[in-house]
């Protein structure tokens, strides 16, 4: 049933030394939770749930289905961890911020239930769906208004299920994405953001208006569109059987939410034109930023709305999305590790030359990936010598070629004015390891900067922007440290390039094939 109404919140923003903001950051692999002092930007206790990934159901090849109420669960395991270890009064807790798995579809009925598993970011199955309203619709048309085509994203899911379930699509009256989703068992409130929209493809960026174009080809009526609240802003208040649920005050507001994406970003105050963010978790990700309505004519990278957007002044995140990131090293972990921790993994790749003496890896294993134009070539393992390759090899190799991907995608990104030469990144993932961030600075030849940041505790700084607790973004950011950087090596260029061009003529060789 409909969760039931609000209570209104008593804290009171002027006392900033006591307000204390909550993050969450909503993946596929698990939840995590950061509760961050908002007067000095401390991250105050953290903790993620499962400890192992979230289960991922594909009932057949290409598919990848996730149960929303198995996020819900854990958002409430990593929550109660974060309030014990940190013995903070939960009326003292003065704003949530939510970072959510983009591209996710969330269907619910009348009575707010979810009518089917959520077909998540990953999930190939409306590529299709996506390529053949763009054919039909017009690729001019598409990319002018939505500056993307249909493709795999959330609508043409939506349209793969009215398509084969019928029933389902029947019982729907909203649809939402995955933070939308989590908003709503807070606030008893269905709304999304321009920035939800646009990452569905459900915004024209022509009209400054929902994409009726779209909605209208797929046959959608309007209303299934949840009501449009800001990024930052007041999005709905903690209602008392949520807060209950929570062990958090009732009428905490939900100030911020955003895809982990533009989220990303925000945490390393990436959000002024040229400006660019990584991350290397479970997938890549490579995220710049334009003043102007620019798009990659075959959808290769993609142009969304980022957190700071207006019609009146654009703000466009332009992402390269790699499916077989973290995915490939933990991949590698289980299959060739040997029991090795991802420290010692890092540890033996670095004893292997840069190239891996031939061994080249192609890191398209998890799902159909929109920079090979949403084509699902599958991971390969190229070059391998039994009488001289370890797994030391294979290791390094993973890496170089998840970077060699990066690479491939970003020289796409500079034909549409997005050429780095400073990278931010958190100091977590794959950034932990030598090889990987010394190639990416090596290859790219950008610097890289890392910092004491991650998407929950950029979703709580984006609460305290939304909630007013911070009068602007370079105030939430004030306290943003950076840990190292990483320049680029002249002394490895040569190599690195000799390797790139093995890995693509590999890549082009399985495209053609």
């Amino acid at each position: 049933m409909k969760p039931s109404g609000t209570q209104r919140f008593t804290n009171n923003l002027k006392f900033k030394e006591t307000m204390f903001l909550l993050g969450f950051d909503i993946g596929s692999s698990s939840v995590k939770a950061s509760l961050i002092d908002g007067g000095t930007g401390e991250v105050s206790a953290s903790a993620f749930y499962p400890s192992k990934e979230m289960k991922i159901t594909a009932l057949q090849p290409g598919w990848a289905e996730q149960d929303p109420a198995m996020w819900w669960e854990n958002l409430k395991l990593a929550l109660a961890d974060v309030l014990s270890q940190s013995l903070v009064d939960p009326s003292r807790i003065g704003g949530i911020g939510i970072s959510y798995q983009m591209h996710g579809l969330v269907m619910v009925d009348r009575d707010y239930r979810v009518i089917r598993p959520s077909v998540i970011w990953c999930d190939s199955r409306a590529a299709a769906t996506g390529d053949a309203a763009f054919a039909a619709i017009g690729e001019e048309r598409c990319l002018s208004g939505m500056l993307n085509s249909p493709g795999n994203f959330t609508a043409s899911k939506l349209k793969w299920v009215k398509d084969h379930e019928s029933g389902n699509f029947a019982r729907l009256h909203k649809m939402m994405l995955p933070g939308d989703y989590i908003a709503m068992r807070m606030t008893g409130e269905i709304r999304t953001t321009i920035s939800g929209l646009s990452e569905a493809i459900l915004w024209d960026f022509s009209r400054n208006g929902i994409a009726t174009l779209l909605l209208d080809h797929y046959g959608f009526d309007s209303s299934i569109i949840p009501e449009l609240v800001p990024t930052f802003g007041e999005q709905g208040r903690l209602t008392p059987a949520a807060a209950a649920e929570l062990g958090l005050a009732p009428g905490t507001p939900v100030s911020y939410r955003a895809g982990d994406q533009p989220n990303n970003a925000l945490s390393l105050n990436v959000l002024n034109t040229g400006e660019v963010a990584t991350t290397a978790g479970t997938s890549g990700v490579v995220y710049g930023i334009s003043g102007e309505v620019r798009y990659d004519t075959a959808s290769r990278v993609n142009t969304f709305a980022h957190v700071n957007h207006s019609g009146e002044n654009p703000r466009l995140g332009v992402l390269l999305c790699i499916n077989g990131t973290g995915i490939l090293n933990s991949w590698m972990k289980n299959m060739v590790g040997g029991g090795l921790s991802y420290d010692g993994m890092n540890a033996l790749a670095a004893g292997v030359p840069v190239g891996s003496e031939g061994v080249s890896v192609l890191p398209f294993g998890n799902g159909a990936e929109r920079v090979l134009r949403n084509r699902e070539t599958g991971a390969i393992i190229s070059g391998l010598n039994f009488n001289i390759h370890h797994a030391g090899h294979l290791l390094r190799a993973s890496q170089e070629g998840i970077v060699f991907s990066f690479k491939y995608g970003m020289d796409i990104m500079e034909n549409i004015g997005i050429k780095p030469s400073v990278i931010r990144a958190g100091k977590a993932n794959m950034f932990l390891s030598p090889v990987f961030r010394e190639t990416l600075a090596g290859i790219t030849g950008a610097t890289i900067e890392l910092y004491n940041t991650d998407g929950a505790t950029g979703a709580a700084r984006g609460a305290g922007i939304g909630n007013g607790f911070y009068a602007s973004p370079e105030e939430a950011f004030r306290t943003l440290r950076k840990l190292d950087t990483v320049i680029p090596d002249p002394a490895l260029a040569e190599e690195l390039e000799e390797a790139y061009g093995r890995w693509l003529q590999l890549l082009k060789s399985r495209m053609e094939n």
